[in-house]
């Protein structure tokens, strides 16, 4: 077994600790996440771990579903999909459904070859991908209902999966944002949650970034801006990286603006 399927059902046993007592009114309550509510977010995740299981188990069905995800998209209806999709599921008892699930799919990943090619939107990726990008989403997402619930979290050090899925996505940044991609990807040098310092890439001073682990993760999500943490960037290739990182698919999107993502208080 890889890791990254425990990993990723440890990360929404977490996530699932913090809301499996809450109401379905503060369920439907807004996060500063483009306004999404916590029953949203838990929708998003849960469709989408569906479709991830999908991909390892039966490619035609996969294939069917993104065809409507595909048809969807031009009208702006990608929540109104989920929602369709989900049938009515809602409020505590989508809670349930999704954890549950994502156990499920955890333990089917765990039993993959974690290099076998899976069908998903866009280039095919292999299943240690797959699940990788389910944990990434998972804990993205996840800070939304965190911040709203004036929680700060307690990271651990399965975030290393996401900060390796950032420097992966180093060309994907700048590509979908139309650039030239750089020659050379900046030095890491971040402290784990445990306090390890995890290094990565040629050392280089002028080019780096440096600082905590978790608020990487949270600038190459999207969900904080730079200026919200205490990373510091040497060199223009890091210090542009930084401004536009984005580690998940689709088109170019802009951070948060500075200010607008934090853990709330009271």
């Amino acid at each position: 077994m890889f890791k990254q399927p425990q990993d990723f059902m440890d990360e929404s046993n977490a996530l699932y600790s913090l809301i499996h007592d809450k109401s379905d009114i503060e369920l439907g309550s807004a996060t500063q996440f483009k306004s999404w509510t916590i029953e949203e977010i838990i929708s998003h995740l849960h469709v989408w771990n569906m479709a991830a299981h999908m991909s390892l188990t039966d490619a035609e069905k996969f294939n069917e579903f993104l065809g409507e995800v595909m048809q969807a998209l031009p009208q702006g209806n990608l929540r109104e999909f989920e929602r369709k999709w989900l049938n009515g599921l809602k409020g505590s008892k989508l809670v349930k459904t999704w954890h549950d699930f994502a156990q499920t799919l955890g333990t089917s990943f765990a039993d993959a070859d974690p290099k076998s090619r899976l069908p998903w939107a866009g280039p095919s990726m292999s299943a240690r991908s797959s699940i990788t990008a389910r944990l990434m989403e998972t804990w993205a997402h996840g800070l939304a209902i965190y911040d709203l619930l004036g929680v700060e979290r307690a990271d651990e050090d399965r975030v290393e999966n996401i900060v390796i899925l950032g420097l992966n996505t180093f060309a994907w940044t700048f590509k979908c944002n139309g650039k030239e991609v750089p020659k050379d990807v900046p030095y890491l040098k971040l402290t784990a949650p445990s306090g390890k310092i995890w290094e990565y890439g040629t050392p280089d001073e002028n080019n780096i970034v440096v600082g905590n682990a978790t608020e990487f993760c949270q600038v190459i999500t999207q969900t904080r801006n730079i200026a919200d943490t205490a990373l510091k960037t040497q060199g223009d290739t890091a210090q542009q990286w930084m401004s536009i990182a984005q580690c998940f698919a689709g088109p170019p999107e802009p951070p948060p603006a500075k200010g607008s993502r934090f853990v709330k208080s009271g």
